[in-house]
């Protein structure tokens, strides 16, 4: 199934559930779109899809300025993976369709 469409996501980190909104749109192999967390959204960049498995990046600043690398797998309205953030390590993410 397509990684298009809208999704719930929540980044289980030490600082405790980091919900955030994700809007994606598929061309070919890119991945495109928007993420929204606390108040505020931006573009993904880098994004990429390869049969299920999508990644993205996000620049954040709050609660501290880094990029946020998330690679997933897509399976039906699921989406589940890991994100890297920075020098604070990798923290596993969770995501319906909403």
């Amino acid at each position: 199934m397509s990684a298009e469409g809208n999704w719930n996501i929540v980044v289980k980190s030490p600082m405790g559930d980091q919900p955030s909104t994700l809007s994606l749109k598929v061309e070919g192999g890119a991945l495109t779109g928007v993420q929204g967390a606390q108040g505020t959204s931006q573009p993904i960049t880098g994004g990429k899809v390869d049969g299920d498995t999508v990644t993205w990046s996000n620049s954040i600043t709050t609660p501290f300025p880094m990029t946020l690398e998330f690679t997933g797998t897509v399976a039906g309205d699921t989406l589940n993976g890991n994100v890297k953030a920075g020098s604070f390590g990798t923290f596993p993410f969770t995501g319906a369709r909403g």
